[in-house]
């Protein structure tokens, strides 16, 4: 059911972005990247993102790496910092040798608070620092957009606190998502295989 939702907001965006854009030129290099690209890949979403560190970059320009995606926000005290134990507890049984292959990204659902000095302040305390890890914001809207494609429902609460989905995805290095662990404290082992599994594409291992 949640891939079916997957790719139902993955056409619906990308129908929109092709009615938009039917007029951009075919020759111009990065079109035709995109076009390369497997239909369903989130690398066609449109948006500007900020990481940590304050630089802009699109999601396109995370091809190639296998991505490990977790939806939060820094000042939540309930599910996050459980779902940032169950990220590293990945990262750590994922085999080192696949290690530089892998991306962990946590994306903020509070784009407004969690400016990127929160998100480098965020990652120092949670001793994140290394280049694995990255802690990304966007637009509202955009952010909205995002949690669509991967099912990630989440609603203000109070003027601090937001009720939300707890589901950590898996991409392979064309941007197609191939799993999904839901829940708390949930088991790892099929995020792991998955993991692997796309990290050995990488460089034919």
């Amino acid at each position: 059911m949640k891939q079916l939702l997957f790719l139902t907001a993955i056409y619906v965006f990308l129908a929109t972005a092709c009615q938009n854009e039917q007029s951009v030129h075919s020759d111009d290099p990065a079109t035709a990247e995109e076009t390369s690209l497997p239909e369903m890949s989130v690398y066609h979403l449109p948006g500007t993102w900020t990481n940590q560190d304050g630089q802009e970059f699109e999601l396109k320009e995370l091809k190639g790496k296998v991505l490990v995606m977790v939806m939060i926000y820094t000042t939540c005290k309930a599910a996050c910092p459980r779902l940032i134990a169950d990220m590293r507890r990945i990262e750590e049984l994922v085999p080192e040798k696949y290690g530089d292959d892998v991306q962990y990204i946590m994306v903020s659902i509070d784009p407004e608070t969690d400016t990127p000095e929160r998100l480098k302040s965020f990652a120092a305390e949670n001793d994140m620092t290394d280049k694995r890890w990255m802690f990304i914001r966007s637009t509202p809207e955009y952010t909205r957009e995002f949690a669509t494609v991967l099912a990630v429902n989440y609603k203000r609460i109070s003027p601090m606190d937001f009720s939300h989905s707890n589901i950590i995805s898996v991409f392979d290095p064309q941007g197609e998502m191939v799993y999904q662990q839901e829940g708390l404290d949930a088991k790892h082992e099929k995020t792991i295989k998955n993991i692997v599994e796309q990290a050995k594409k990488i460089g034919n291992r």
